[in-house]
């Protein structure tokens, strides 16, 4: 992240490297399909935690009409996340993961595209540069205490702060295991 970068610049830039993980998780197989969904799984994970913490409390106090906003995208990432951990206990190579994920693929990014539209497009009205750096901070610092598996149910940032370094320390002992594994 350059000085230069704010909020809406950090996770339309994530929003952006999540396509690129899909397009890579479909075009693969075998054991690089596997690497790439985990990347993916990690980066939808802190993201959606970091914005839960951050982005939608903001949301939901600073724009016209923002806790229906906020409610819609949580709706939207509880199922996704759902899904996320259904998918990561599925061989990566078999048809039913391959469905599965075309389906998730489709919700995430629509989702995206609706963060971007009803919730993004207005931080610029309703905060000054400065503020929108300090969220961009703020939401990097939530993503390196996040944990980097999905999580149902931990849609608020008080259900984060509760549940999140248990999960945190567990998914990231379990990270590390995966890779010492190969």
């Amino acid at each position: 992240m350059t000085e230069r970068t704010d909020v809406v610049e950090l996770l339309k830039g994530q929003h952006t490297r999540i396509r690129e993980l899909f397009d890579e998780v479909a075009n693969t197989k075998g054991a690089d399909r596997a690497r790439h969904f985990h990347d993916l799984v990690r980066l939808l994970a802190v993201h959606e935690t970091a914005e839960e913490e951050v982005v939608h409390p903001f949301a939901r106090k600073h724009i016209d009409g923002g806790e229906l906003v906020v409610k819609d995208r949580i709706e939207e990432e509880e199922k996704a996340k759902a899904a996320l951990s259904r998918l990561d206990d599925m061989d990566p190579d078999s048809p039913e993961f391959l469905d599965q994920f075309a389906a998730l693929r489709q919700d995430v990014l629509a989702h995206a595209d609706n963060e971007e539209r009803y919730e993004f497009a207005h931080f610029s009205r309703v905060a000054d540069r400065d503020r929108l750096k300090t969220l961009a901070r703020a939401v990097q610092a939530a993503e390196a205490l996040a944990p980097t598996r999905p999580h149902p149910g931990t849609d608020t940032a008080l259900k984060n702060v509760a549940v999140g370094p248990v999960a945190a320390v567990i998914d990231r002992t379990r990270d590390v295991v995966r890779k010492a594994m190969g």
